[in-house]
């Protein structure tokens, strides 16, 4: 399973995605979005939008710090 997900410092969400990820022994590539990165485009291609966090879990994209969704993403 590839998890990347795309997180800005600043935001709260994006640190408790982190955090979470990080309990359930989940690894992931975490991709932080700016208009200089490759990862800026790369996120908009994928959801058409810039919110965060976004998770891409094997292609199959959330946006958002959903527990119920991530968890069944995941299982």
């Amino acid at each position: 399973m590839k998890v990347i997900i795309y997180t800005i410092p600043t935001c709260e969400f994006s640190k408790k995605l982190i955090d979470y990820l990080k309990s359930k022994k989940i690894e992931f590539e975490n991709r932080e979005p700016t208009e200089e990165s490759e990862f800026y485009s790369e996120m908009l291609d994928k959801t058409g939008e810039m919110y965060f966090p976004t998770i891409d879990i094997d292609g199959k994209m959330i946006v958002g710090f959903n527990k119920e969704k991530l968890d069944a993403a995941l299982a």
